[in-house]
């Protein structure tokens, strides 16, 4: 069963939560990843090129806002997801090219 922060009483306690969470995100990265593959498919008959720019700035835009709101480093995060996009708009760059 699940524990919040302050009910762990130990660090075998905080890394089973963190090894749980860990998990968690990277369900969650797998589950984004299939509307990244969608979303080449889709721009492909579209004809849409990967790297839409205004789109880059908005998810970028979004992330700050996200980690404002949740008490995080704004910046760090900001810098987190541009990883994220840049690996995404490769891959779709990759699926344009095979199709397109």
């Amino acid at each position: 069963m699940a524990k919040t922060a302050a009910e762990c009483t130990s660090m075998e306690d905080i890394r089973t939560e963190i090894d749980r969470l860990d998990q968690a995100l990277m369900a969650l990265f797998q589950e984004r990843w299939t509307y990244i593959s969608r979303a080449a498919e889709i721009k492909s008959g579209l004809g849409i090129p990967a790297d839409v720019p205004s789109r880059v700035r908005q998810v970028r835009d979004n992330a700050r806002a996200n980690a404002l709101a949740h008490g995080l480093d704004p910046v760090f995060y900001e810098d987190l997801w541009e990883r994220l996009i840049r690996h995404s708009i490769a891959h779709e760059e990759e699926t344009l090219g095979k199709t397109g």
